[in-house]
């Protein structure tokens, strides 16, 4: 174990507050497809920022609708992952630990986690584009074709105007209570870890230098390199289902 190593887990030990941001390379490694990757079926000859709009679904809701449902079909059929399962494991051993997440689903949750704050949002969350009432979807998973297909999207039981997804989309601004939040969290913490994502996507990309400016130690876990790499107080080069697992072990002797 080199002198970084035994900084960063000493400093976990004797923190008192902990702040994690993790990104799409955390769900990736439980099968859920990041912006980044090709669509498929229905929806090769667009890319996510195409789809991902308001002026999409306004455009095509039934095309939207039914990339978000394909999108939620996968998220409930996967699982969480070592990742997942080490920063529910790590919540345990420090006294204020927040946990922001960049993902739209739930495998953090499902993993343990209490109280994630999502930055863009939650697929298992949609509302109504008009009076903003919660949808609730029905229990089991929506059954699609084989390519995904075109689902025209419900209605509001109260307005009836359409229910659109429960995520941020481009263009959109994040929660402002969930981002407040977030910043301060980030300003106020003795550790800040980035999990998982490219360190590109703002607003979310600018906490890291919130907890830089408010004196965290700040650690990345990529298996990439990153804009991060030469600001954080250590780069550690590997997924976080791989990386997380070590850290708790190592610095708690949780297995």
């Amino acid at each position: 174990m080199n002198a970084v190593d035994r900084t960063i887990i000493k400093s976990l030990r004797e923190a008192r507050r902990v702040v994690v941001l993790t990104g799409a390379g955390v769900s990736a490694e439980s099968g859920v497809p990041t912006f980044r990757d090709k669509q498929t079926g229905l929806w090769e000859r667009f890319d996510a920022a195409q789809l991902a709009t308001p002026s999409a679904f306004q455009r095509d809701p039934a095309l939207v609708w039914g990339w978000y449902e394909c999108r939620r079909a996968t998220v409930l059929a996967a699982q969480p992952n070592a990742g997942h399962r080490a920063l529910a494991a790590m919540a345990e051993h420090v006294p204020q630990f927040t946990l922001i997440t960049q993902n739209v689903d739930d495998l953090h949750e499902r993993a343990g986690s209490p109280h994630v704050l999502h930055l863009h949002g939650e697929l298992a969350r949609p509302y109504c584009e008009a009076c903003r009432r919660s949808y609730v979807f029905p229990i089991k998973a929506p059954k699609l074709p084989p390519g995904g297909a075109r689902i025209e999207p419900p209605r509001c039981e109260v307005c009836s105007a359409k229910i659109r997804p429960g995520v941020v989309w481009f263009g959109e601004a994040l929660p402002e209570l969930t981002w407040l939040a977030a910043r301060e969290a980030a300003k106020q913490c003795d550790v800040f870890l980035c999990c998982g994502t490219s360190a590109l996507v703002q607003p979310a990309a600018s906490l890291t230098h919130v907890a830089i400016d408010g004196g965290a130690v700040t650690v990345q876990v990529n298996p990439n390199p990153t804009d991060l790499d030469t600001s954080v107080t250590a780069a550690i080069r590997g997924t976080s289902g791989t990386v997380l697992p070590q850290l708790v072990a190592e610095t708690w002797g949780v297995k």
